[in-house]
């Protein structure tokens, strides 16, 4: 990307698979979308918008493909035909591919993006996390689709986790609580919960995905260790702004 851009990246090795996530640096945005913005349907310029994407896939040296995302557990197979102009969007919050050249992403300002690979290198995937698509099974269901393309086993998935709200700082209700089983009782202790007076507590979202991961079976699980609402430099965040950016992951297999 052009630019004072930044970008976060999986530690791992896996030969042949490329992965990133944005920052809000590196785009011709301007004011609350400042700079580098991805999101269609967030009040931006919509010629700044384009300038973005465009970046953003110089970058990647793959097609981009985004999602109209639903807060759900639906995972989509996506190919070249999802890459080509004027494609519709699939209503999901997870797509997988086996086709070097095209790009699963996701889109974010405060929700969880999870990106997974195969360690074969014969499919990557990646998932818009959110509470709502944590408590639906979307980690499970992205998990389950990437060994079914790849033909491995969960053990053989790398997960990584991008920026998301942080465990300090994502305030939340009993309605959350609930979604997960959890019983909504003031002064209750879950290691995932942590009361916060006034029927509120903290709900640690990468914590709930790197749990849902093992459970799945992924025994490799990194990342997750950065705040999009305590670092407004860096990160859009909803929350925090109201008005703001979107961010970006995405996992590609390279050209063979």
């Amino acid at each position: 990307m052009s630019g004072a851009a930044e970008t976060l990246a999986p530690d791992w090795r896996i030969v042949g698979v490329g992965a990133l996530m944005t920052t809000r640096a590196g785009g011709v945005s301007a004011g609350r979308h400042a700079s580098m913005n991805l999101g269609v349907a967030v009040g931006d310029d919509p010629a700044a918008v384009a300038v973005n994407r465009a970046r953003f896939a110089e970058a990647l040296g793959a097609a981009p493909v985004f999602l109209r995302q639903v807060h759900g557990a639906r995972v989509v197979r996506i190919g070249a035909p999802d890459a080509a102009a004027g494609a519709p969007l699939h209503d999901a919050d997870a797509a997988v591919t086996s086709e070097a050249g095209v790009a699963c992403v996701v889109q974010a300002a405060d929700c969880l993006p999870v990106l997974l690979a195969a360690r074969n290198g014969r499919a990557v995937g990646a998932a818009h996390a959110g509470w709502r698509g944590l408590s639906a099974g979307i980690a499970g269901a992205a998990v389950a689709a990437v060994c079914e393309v790849a033909q491995c086993r969960p053990g053989e998935v790398d997960a990584w986790l991008g920026a998301c709200i942080g465990a300090d700082a994502f305030e939340v209700g009993a309605d959350v609580l609930s979604a997960f089983g959890a019983e909504p009782v003031e002064g209750m202790q879950n290691r995932r919960f942590k009361p916060k007076g006034g029927a509120k507590w903290l709900a640690d979202l990468p914590g709930i995905a790197r749990d849902q991961l093992q459970a799945a079976g992924v025994e490799r699980v990194t990342g997750g260790g950065w705040c999009t609402l305590s670092d407004a430099s860096r990160f859009f965040s909803f929350r925090r702004d109201g008005v703001t950016g979107r961010m970006a992951a995405a996992i590609w297999i390279q050209g063979r």
